[in-house]
């Protein structure tokens, strides 16, 4: 079998990663795994996914526009490279992926990884009107799949399979972990609160600040790191400042590997309006890091509240600083605990080889004709 999966990018966002993690292990059905996308100026994951030794096509395009007249070129990749299955995911992608497959004869399955409603009107319109013109599609959470049943229906079956992350390759490093520290500057013993996120709205990093600010006044010697980039990052930096936390709130800016980040945190702080399930949730799990979240899209299917971090309602910087600072305020070993708790976890129900495993089972079904899944 081999199956296409296509992408708006290869940038370092979420959805871009699961694919690298797919490429790095062996495929339990032998299936080949080949790579498309359309910026080509965001290919940070373009070298790594060669180094595993997949195929990676650029149909380059700078608009939404210019990616729909890909779609030609798309299709004759499909059919000149042998192309049993397309996979698709986020919504410019799987409106071409879907256009083309139809017109090449190759059935498509569509990722969708956040909740329909959040999308802007006109790419849901154009998600919804190509709906019908693949076969499966997958939610990566509950409340996804229910976004998917408020707005499309059940033209298409849906299934929910659940982010993976490699978990044999998420081990806390202590040595890179003060490394982070010290290049921050953040002292061995002092708490540090993380979150690593593409800086746009939907994050709503002007409410983790504010959270930070709450969390310092309680605990002066708490530090802070967003690490990232994105649309708002110029407001991000006048906020942190205006807030009076320069030197508190570091910001190292976009990361090709977050794990020594991740490892030289206390917590991860997520303070998102809304969510698919976002890998660094599970990533910080499988790192042994507790997790304060808004309980917000398929986040609470991984965070259990008391167990493995603190959940709280969106919106709320004072929920968000008190879960924080309480979690702080408690002893090292009860942290550990939670940590430890937190990569079970994921051991348990949200690693590559489970998520791997349900989608080739998928593939499978689509092929076979076997009806819906």
């Amino acid at each position: 079998m081999h199956v296409l999966h296509l992408i708006k990018s290869l940038g370092l966002g979420g959805a871009e990663n699961l694919l690298l993690s797919t490429a790095r292990r062996e495929s339990p059905r032998g299936v080949r795994y080949s790579f498309g996308y359309f910026l080509p100026w965001k290919d940070a994951l373009v070298g790594p996914l060669r180094e595993t030794g997949g195929e990676v096509t650029c149909f380059p395009a700078r608009s939404a526009a210019g990616i729909l007249a890909r779609v030609p070129r798309v299709a004759s990749h499909l059919r000149v490279g042998g192309v049993d299955l397309v996979h698709c995911h986020l919504p410019l992608a799987g409106v071409a992926g879907r256009l083309a497959g139809r017109w090449a004869g190759v059935p498509v399955v569509y990722t969708e990884h956040n909740v329909l409603e959040r999308y802007h009107p006109l790419t849901r319109r154009a998600n919804l009107w190509t709906w019908r013109l693949q076969r499966q599609v997958v939610a990566v959470s509950a409340e996804v799949a229910a976004s998917i049943a408020r707005r499309a229906g059940s033209r298409v079956p849906v299934r929910v399979v659940t982010n993976g992350v490699p978990v044999e390759r998420l081990r806390r490093d202590p040595d890179a972990a003060a490394e982070v520290r010290r290049r921050l500057g953040v002292a061995s013993e002092a708490p540090l609160v993380g979150q690593v996120a593409v800086f746009r709205a939907q994050k709503r990093l002007d409410l983790w600040i504010e959270a930070a600010r709450a969390i310092h006044e309680r605990l002066p010697e708490a530090r802070f790191a967003l690490i990232g980039d994105g649309p708002l990052a110029g407001e991000v930096r006048q906020r942190v400042a205006a807030a009076g936390l320069a030197g508190v709130v570091h910001l190292p800016g976009l990361q090709e590997d977050v794990r020594p980040h991740l490892s030289a945190l206390d917590v991860l702080m997520i303070s998102s309006d809304f969510e698919g399930l976002p890998l660094v949730v599970l990533e910080a799990m499988a790192l042994e890091v507790p997790v304060v979240s808004t309980a917000v899209g398929g986040i609470p299917e991984a965070v259990v509240d008391g167990e493995t971090g603190r959940l709280v309602p969106r919106g709320e910087a004072a929920a968000l600083a008190d879960a924080v600072v309480g979690l702080l305020a408690t002893s090292e070993e009860v942290r550990r605990r939670m940590g430890a708790a937190a990569r079970r976890r994921v051991e348990a129900s949200f690693g590559t080889a489970r998520m791997l495993d349900e989608l080739e089972d998928l593939y499978d079904r689509v092929l076979s004709g076997a009806g819906a899944v």
